[in-house]
């Protein structure tokens, strides 16, 4: 994988808490980085497409094996006994 190199500006405070971090975890700084970055895109584009595919499925319809035709009216589906 061809890597590209960042500049970023982030508050002290945080790149601080960032390094102690990776320290903790045994990583480099860029380590952590790129695996919060990486789940962040995974957890985005997932979403996005498990969204596409339900709103696919709705549009679509299901098959209730009713062929279409309903044998109960409302009355009788909600007639109490």
């Amino acid at each position: 994988m061809e890597r590209q190199n960042v500049t970023l500006s982030l508050p002290k405070a945080l790149l601080k808490k960032a390094k102690t971090l990776a320290v903790m975890s045994e990583r480099s700084l860029s380590d952590l980085l790129r695996e919060t970055l990486e789940e962040k895109v995974r957890h985005e584009t997932g979403y996005k497409k498990a969204k596409e595919r339900q709103i696919a499925l709705m549009k679509k319809g299901f098959d209730l094996g009713t062929k279409g035709k309903i044998c109960v009216s409302r009355e009788e589906l909600h007639e109490r006994r």
